[in-house]
């Protein structure tokens, strides 16, 4: 995380809480650092989450949107969250699906303490990234809906999709946010960090 900070890297991704954790104190000292949760997220790492990180990727369920907002600390500034759309409707897969999407919308755009900027989803994993192309422009079109409609009152506007193996697609279709860890920081399994 150094190395990528004196890099130019300033946003780092998390998918586990405790790692986050020691992560976050260990680069304390790093003025501009700014760290995502993109994790599932369990009913009981909430007030964690709420307290050290600065965005949240993964909100799929109106309780997490609901526990996050009430366990956000008072002198921090509102979390900003994107909302996980299980755009391929996979039971493997975490995100509320398309269907429920406006009502989650609106009910969190109704929380004080989150600031809603758009929508997160991931594709099914393929070693071909072009089978990911349907599932991002799905969750574009559904994107661009929201806006139309009026969500987010402007801040609306991050598309979080891709990750290492398939961001030029996800950026393609419009992403502005992609997830690449592993192509930075290698696979967790190959014991280089």
């Amino acid at each position: 995380v150094r190395a990528a900070f004196a890099a130019g890297l300033r946003h780092f991704g998390e998918n586990y809480l405790q790692e986050a954790e020691d992560k976050i104190a260990a680069t304390a000292d790093l003025d501009g650092i700014h760290w995502h949760f993109i994790g599932p997220i369990q009913s009981n790492k909430t007030r964690a989450i709420a307290a050290h990180f600065d965005w949240v990727h993964s909100v799929d369920r109106l309780k997490i949107a609901r526990r996050l907002s009430e366990q956000r600390p008072e002198n921090r500034p509102p979390l900003k969250v994107c909302l996980q759309v299980n755009i391929s409707g996979e039971e493997s897969k975490h995100g509320c699906l398309t269907p429920a999407v406006p009502a989650m919308v609106e009910q969190i755009e109704s929380m004080y303490s989150l600031r809603l900027r758009g929508l997160m989803t991931m594709a099914p994993y393929s070693d071909n990234p072009e089978d990911a192309r349907p599932h991002f422009q799905r969750c574009r079109e559904l994107f661009e809906e929201l806006r139309r409609d009026g969500a987010g009152d402007g801040a609306f506007n991050l598309l979080s999709m891709g990750m290492s193996g398939d961001y030029a697609v996800a950026v393609e279709e419009g992403a502005n946010i992609v997830r690449v860890g592993s192509a930075i920081f290698a696979n967790r399994d190959s014991g280089s960090e």
